[in-house]
């Protein structure tokens, strides 16, 4: 990763804290980040965490200007490229987001969420063997991401490989920390319910 040690400690943090925490958790995060940023005179990570900052209000096109301008300050910033990519979907852009998230797997290959994410894209899109692909190159990176098993599992589940799924959302369920998310926990055990039926 091309970004100082705590900028990729806070990008981490800030990413948890969107997929698992709530938005109001997540917005003092990337506030904080960008203070450090600016104390710093980092323009790059300034700019992706006020490209943050527009995500979290759902402001997506302005979310684009900021991720376009911390590529140019650091083109090697896989993270802006697939965040680029993540507002283009939320509006409504969805064949042209596949070069961004490519470009981002082509300047920082070790970076797990933009294999995750396009993975998540094309499962949505219904080319759920390719999305496979994607998040088993993610687990290869990352083996304890408790979201990309969850996916792998809805992917698998519209393949109707029920036994790989259930393997899938059980893993979930061992790799979330105790007493986290009990919201997702109980849809999983939901969905695992209904799985074992299925292999009876």
């Amino acid at each position: 990763m091309s970004h100082n040690s705590s900028f990729s400690r806070l990008r981490q943090e800030l990413d948890q804290a969107i997929t698992y925490g709530t938005k109001k958790a997540a917005t003092k995060l990337a506030r904080f980040a960008l203070v450090q940023a600016k104390n710093r005179k980092l323009p790059g990570e300034i700019e992706y965490f006020q490209g943050q900052l527009e995500i979290l209000k759902s402001n997506f096109v302005s979310a684009i200007e900021h991720f376009d301008k911390a590529i140019k300050h650091n083109p090697r910033d896989g993270a802006a490229y697939n965040d680029r990519a993540l507002c283009m979907v939320e509006i409504g852009i969805i064949d042209e987001t596949f070069a961004y998230f490519d470009q981002g797997i082509a300047v920082e290959p070790d970076y797990a969420t933009i294999y995750h994410n396009k993975g998540w894209l094309l499962n949505n899109i219904g080319r759920h063997t390719e999305a496979i692909g994607c998040f088993q190159k993610a687990l290869e990176l990352e083996p304890d991401r408790p979201v990309t098993y969850d996916n792998l599992a809805d992917a698998r589940v519209n393949l109707g490989d029920f036994r790989g799924a259930l393997e899938a959302y059980r893993k979930v369920l061992e790799l979330l920390k105790p007493k986290s998310c009990p919201g997702i926990r109980k849809e999983i055990k939901k969905q695992i319910k209904v799985l074992e039926k299925k292999v009876e």
